[in-house]
C-alpha cells in the first residue's frame, strides 16, 4: 500500500482553509448604506413626504422644438420633486428629452432654484425648462405657501380625467388660487397630421376661455369640435376635484 506524502497533506489542508475564507467573504452584503443613499438622490426627503407637499405648475415655455412645462412639488419651503409635464417630442427630440429632462429634474431639486446648468446637446430644452421652473417658483412665492399646502390663497394644480375623442385623448390641468382658475393647460391633446395644427390653434383659446369663464361652460373653437368637447369634459372633472 502506498503512503500519503506529508507535503501533499499540507497542501490539501491549506486549500481547504482558503476555500472556507472565500466562502465567508462571499456572505458579506453586496451594498453598503452609502450606495443605497446615493440611489435615492433625486428626492432627498423621501417619496411619501414629497407627496404631501404643494404641487405647482409653471407656465409653458415655447422653444424652437416645442413647449416645455415644469411641475414642482414643494414641502416645508423646499423643492422635493420636479418633473416636466411637457417637453419636445417627435424624431430626435424624443431622444434628447429622455436624456435631458431627468438630469434637469435632479438639478432643480439639488439647486433649490432655477439656477441650473444646461444639459449638453439640449440647449433649447434646458432654457425652456429653466423659464418654466422659474415661473413655478414665482407662483410659490406669490402664494406664500412655503410648500406647506395649507396656506390660504396658495396656488394648487389639479389634473382632470382623460377625455377620449375621435382624434385622440384630451386632458386638462388647472391651477387654482384663492378659489379662482388662474391657468388652464392641456397636458394631452390630439397629435399627428392635421391634428397638430388644430391643437396649436384651439388649445390656447380654450385655456383662455376657461380662465375667463371660471367654469367649464366655454364655447367650442371653430374647426376643433371634438377637441373642444374633450377639453370641456376634462376641465369639468378637474374643477370637480378642486371643489367646483
Amino acid at each position: 500500500m502506498r503512503k500519503s506524502h506529508p507535503v501533499r497533506r499540507v497542501v490539501l489542508t491549506a486549500a481547504a482553509t482558503v476555500s472556507g475564507i472565500v466562502l465567508l467573504l462571499s456572505l458579506k452584503p453586496a451594498s453598503d448604506p452609502s450606495s443605497a443613499q446615493a440611489a435615492g438622490g433625486a428626492l432627498p426627503q423621501g417619496g411619501a413626504q414629497a407627496a404631501a407637499g404643494t404641487t405647482v405648475t409653471g407656465e409653458a415655455a415655447r422653444t424652437q422644438y416645442g413647449a416645455v412645462q415644469v411641475r414642482l412639488t414643494v414641502q416645508d419651503g423646499k423643492i422635493t420633486g420636479a418633473e416636466a409635464v411637457q417637453a419636445p417630442q417627435g424624431g430626435r427630440s424624443d431622444q434628447i428629452t429622455s436624456m435631458a429632462v431627468p438630469r434637469l429634474n435632479r438639478e432643480a431639486v439639488a439647486a433649490q432654484s432655477a439656477e441650473i446648468d444646461a444639459v449638453s446637446g439640449a440647449t433649447y430644452t434646458s432654457a425652456g425648462y429653466r423659464q418654466s421652473l422659474q415661473s413655478a417658483l414665482d407662483q410659490v412665492k406669490a402664494g406664500g405657501s412655503g410648500g406647506s399646502g395649507g396656506a390660504q390663497g396658495a396656488a394648487r394644480t389639479v389634473t382632470g380625467d382623460v377625455a377620449q375623442t375621435q382624434y385622440g385623448p384630451v386632458q386638462v390641468r388647472v391651477t387654482v388660487s384663492g378659489g379662482r382658475i388662474v391657468r388652464a393647460d392641456a397636458v394631452q391633446a390630439p397629435k399627428g397630421g392635421h391634428s397638430d395644427e388644430v391643437t396649436a390653434t384651439a388649445v390656447p383659446k380654450l385655456g383662455q376661455e376657461a380662465v375667463a369663464a371660471q367654469s367649464a361652460d366655454i364655447d367650442a373653437v371653430s374647426g376643433a369640435t371634438y377637441t373642444s368637447a374633450g377639453y370641456r369634459q376634462s376641465l369639468q372633472s378637474a374643477l370637480d376635484r378642486a371643489g367646483g
